[in-house]
């Protein structure tokens, strides 16, 4: 009995370092939109007009105050360092590697392309989506955090009624207008 209880004291520990390993392994980290930048040009300049890139300026005082005063918000108020907001306002606030600050984590203001695609962390790495891999699969991204096809999932974890702004979202229209231009990839992946 008494080696029983000796292997536990030693085994059980383990165990539990070893699940918390491997739950810490599974979430990607968040990396910003200017490692995105690096090989989509095309893409980041189109999002960069669009109200996504722009998502964090409209928190700020006086900024769209017809929108929050609808919403029974305080067009006054800055909203731009409240919790509640910037979940939605920035790229990965209160996961690893998100938006922490303008001045910290600039890269990681508005609603970025990790956002829709998926923490970049571990698929932009040099072994998966890089210059020195052009050769790279997509279901090897997909494996390790790329979201296979930005629909609507992405999209309603924001845009739903939980939001002060939230109302109807019609996605066949926003998935139109609201997000940047595609353009077609030099490799086939």
């Amino acid at each position: 009995m008494k080696r029983f209880a000796r292997l536990a004291c030693w085994w059980i520990p383990l165990v539990l370092l070893l699940f918390a390993a491997a739950s810490t392994a599974d979430e990607h980290a968040y990396v910003g939109n200017k490692n995105c930048k690096k090989c989509h040009i095309k893409q980041f300049k189109s999002w960069a007009e669009t109200a996504m890139a722009k998502a964090l300026e409209t928190l700020k005082p006086g900024a769209a105050a017809e929108a929050k005063k609808a919403a029974g918000l305080d067009p006054d108020k800055d909203y731009a360092s409240d919790p509640e907001c910037l979940v939605c306002h920035t790229v990965g606030y209160g996961k690893q590697g998100g938006f922490v600050d303008v001045a910290t984590t600039p890269d990681h203001v508005g609603v970025g392309c990790e956002m829709c695609h998926g923490p970049g962390g571990t698929y932009t790495q040099s072994e998966y989506m890089s210059f020195k891999n052009n050769e790279y699969k997509k279901a090897d991204l997909v494996a390790v955090g790329l979201v296979d096809t930005v629909g609507e999932e992405q999209c309603v974890v924001c845009h739903n009624d939980k939001s002060p702004t939230g109302g109807e979202f019609d996605f066949a229209t926003q998935i139109k207008e609201g997000v940047h231009e595609s353009f077609g990839l030099k490799y086939e992946h």
